[in-house]
């Protein structure tokens, strides 16, 4: 059987964007890139998946019970949703990660659908083989999800124009975009 490409949008939500609880410069500007991509793997009838933080209100993840971010993507909150233009079809197939007080998940490899499947299992059950990534942040959760699909065993495109980063230090992003690439990952781009 030949492996199947899906489309895996990180963490595309509210609290990242403009005006959010946790917000990436910018965050917003990757939705058209990844509406086109949406696009494109809707009408090839390819799956989409989407990894979202999906936070309780208490956990150690937060910096008001000792983590190191700010309350973000409470579950059920309107910042934990997606981003309003994000054009994620009925078929998309969302898995949520850092559901647990005790877990911090970066990886939307922690993330599982709504009836506990794993991303992972997710994938290997529809046959997919290689993931184009693009999401929030470049920096953290794109980073991890790419890194750990590489030690999952998936080929990886990095959608390098569908991804912003926090950017902490100047070169966070830089720096881990050269990370995703030397653990095997492609980069790609798009002009809109």
């Amino acid at each position: 059987m030949q492996e199947q490409a899906a489309l895996l949008i990180v963490d595309a939500q509210n609290d990242f964007c403009p005006g959010g609880a946790l917000p990436v410069a910018d965050g917003d500007k990757i939705i058209a890139v990844l509406n086109r991509h949406i696009e494109k793997f809707f009408a090839a009838g390819l799956p989409i998946f989407a990894t979202r933080d999906w936070h309780p209100a208490k956990t150690r993840h937060f910096n008001t019970d000792g983590g190191p971010w700010p309350p973000h993507c409470v579950q059920g909150s309107e910042g934990a949703g997606f981003h309003p233009a994000l054009g994620l079809p009925k078929t998309a197939i969302i898995v949520s990660k850092g559901t647990s007080p005790d877990a911090d998940d970066y990886s939307g490899f922690a993330a599982a659908d709504a009836d506990g499947v794993g991303l992972a299992e997710r994938l290997r059950r529809l046959g997919v083989g290689r993931l184009f990534v693009g999401g929030l942040a470049t920096d953290y959760c794109v980073k991890f999800t790419v890194l750990d699909a590489l030690k999952e065993g998936f080929k990886v495109t990095l959608l390098e124009d569908a991804v912003r980063g926090v950017n902490l230090r100047p070169n966070d992003s830089q720096e881990a975009i050269e990370a995703m690439v030397r653990a095997g990952a492609e980069r790609a781009a798009t002009s809109i």
